[in-house]
């Protein structure tokens, strides 16, 4: 249990870099959807849509390097030459992005249907966000969570006040004769959000500076090679998972009617959001996963501790999924403020359940990782992807944001049932398939009763979810004791 014990500490440091800073921006989304702040739900979809290109482009930055050190810097002797190539690969690369995004950017703006004025911001923000890539990385490589877990929390903290106060306080504050007033514009919030961003960017970027004074700059030429061809795979799974996660946002843009689209997104990303506690937990728990995989690979016997932590995390995301599912309605109006969104709330348990698929995904996929198949990562992706565009493609214009919540849900799944198919072939892990299809199958049957049959009645909702706790507790039951006195 002593590898068990690491992850779990690990996680809990790393889901406080991942869940505070992640419920701090929460506050966002009431803040967004309140009336009064943003003109519209259709405000609120553009910048949804923008916030899409940068997930898409955050992946293509980073172009898998992140996971390459993590590899390399388990696998090669000297760790100052994997640390100086590849934090050179990526200063190079961002930099030449920023100088190209810049010269073209009326010609990206056109291409994408963002306003030119947004554009300049966003150029900034995807470079600064790219030089903290390996400075983050090896934080997490030379297992520092808590100074990690400290400047993720600092950024957002920076960008949720400066939203608060651009938002909320400026335009009192911008009295005539006022320093205020030389810096409030009305109309200008989609701006000021950015803005917000681009500021906390800065100042994370400013605080990494020492990783870039006291590193060695070596640059290996045949490292980097071999580091591009590990990474390569992962880039093109990060560019299917972006559009999995995301992209939906830009097609529902392009293939709804134009007076409807923005207002449609709106309301789609707003109700989004109340899936977050799923994604929330399934990111904590990768961010201490990921490591932890490489680490312990070598060990004895890794195989049995792996499927000890795919039957953990089932159980969970199996009473997240339920327990969101029986409270979404109290949540609802602390989170998405404005009754305008509600109309989307259909989405929420489609949305968790695919957010739990995905997390299940990462969990398989120790298999070629560890094994350095990493291309079957890029074709699981990829045929997610797939999977998401056809279906989005076919499906938007007759059923709107309901076919993309289906098209997530139904790529997630196959992408966790590809990943289990093949890992059985080229890493057995014993998972007890028993126990994890009991919770699988009991989580989502009850939040399905729950959602569509008893919404709003909390007495059974409640009940469901007891029940459903004590069968969890009665299965774990020797491991939790065991874990509490350790």
């Amino acid at each position: 249990m002593s590898g068990l014990k690491i992850l779990f500490i690990q996680t809990f440091i790393y889901g406080l870099a991942t869940v505070l800073p992640r419920m701090l921006s929460f506050l966002l989304v009431p803040l967004y959807t309140t009336d009064g702040v943003l003109s519209s739900v259709a405000e609120y979809g553009e910048v949804s849509v923008i916030f899409s290109y940068f997930v898409l482009f955050n992946v293509v930055l980073a172009y898998g390097m992140e996971t390459a050190f993590f590899r390399f810097f388990n696998k090669e002797e000297d760790k100052n030459s994997v640390i100086g190539t590849s934090a050179i690969s990526l200063i190079i690369s961002s930099i030449g992005f920023f100088i190209m995004a810049l010269l073209c950017q009326n010609q990206i703006a056109s291409f994408i249907g963002i306003d030119i004025k947004y554009i300049n911001l966003v150029i900034w923000i995807l470079l600064l966000d790219a030089l903290v890539i390996i400075p983050f990385a090896w934080l997490r490589a030379t297992q520092r969570p808590v100074r990690y877990a400290v400047i993720k929390i600092l950024n957002v903290v920076i960008n949720l006040g400066l939203n608060l106060f651009f938002l909320l306080a400026l335009k009192n504050l911008a009295i005539k004769g006022s320093l205020f007033e030389s810096i409030y514009k009305s109309n200008f919030e989609i701006n000021y959000i950015f803005i917000a961003n681009l500021i906390a960017s800065a100042v994370t970027l400013i605080v990494m500076v020492p990783f870039y004074v006291k590193i060695k700059y070596v640059f290996n030429s045949n490292l980097w090679k071999k580091m591009v061809r590990y990474a390569l795979p992962v880039l093109i799974a990060g560019i299917a998972f972006s559009i999995n996660e995301t992209f939906d946002r830009v097609l529902l843009n392009y293939l709804l009617p134009e007076d409807i689209a923005k207002t449609h997104i709106g309301m789609y990303s707003a109700c989004y959001k109340l899936a977050l506690f799923m994604t929330l937990f399934a990111t904590a728990y990768k961010l201490g996963i990921e490591p932890f995989f490489f680490s312990h690979a070598n060990t004895e016997n890794p195989q049995k501790n792996y499927a000890k932590i795919l039957e953990f995390f089932v159980a969970f995301g199996a009473i997240i999924l339920l327990s969101v599912v029986v409270f979404v309605d109290v949540l609802k109006p602390i989170i998405v403020r404005g009754e305008a969104y509600w109309e989307a709330m259909w989405i929420v348990p489609i949305i968790l359940l695919a957010n739990f698929c995905l997390g299940i995904y990462h969990n398989l996929s120790v298999w070629y990782k560890i094994t350095d198949r990493t291309k079957f990562g890029a074709y699981i992706s990829i045929i997610g992807a797939l999977v998401t565009l056809v279906i989005n493609i076919l499906f938007i214009k007759t059923y709107s944001y309901k076919a993309s919540a289906i098209a997530t849900l139904v790529a997630y799944a196959i992408m966790m049932l590809l990943s289990y198919y093949y890992g059985r072939k080229y890493y057995p892990i014993p998972y007890n398939l028993k126990k994890i299809g009991l919770y699988l199958v009991g989580s989502i049957g009850l939040s399905g009763l729950s959602f569509y049959q008893f919404r709003g009645n909390y007495i059974m909702g409640i009940t469901m979810l007891i029940v459903f706790l004590g069968i969890v507790y009665m299965s774990e039951r020797s491991q939790i004791k065991q874990m509490l006195k350790k």
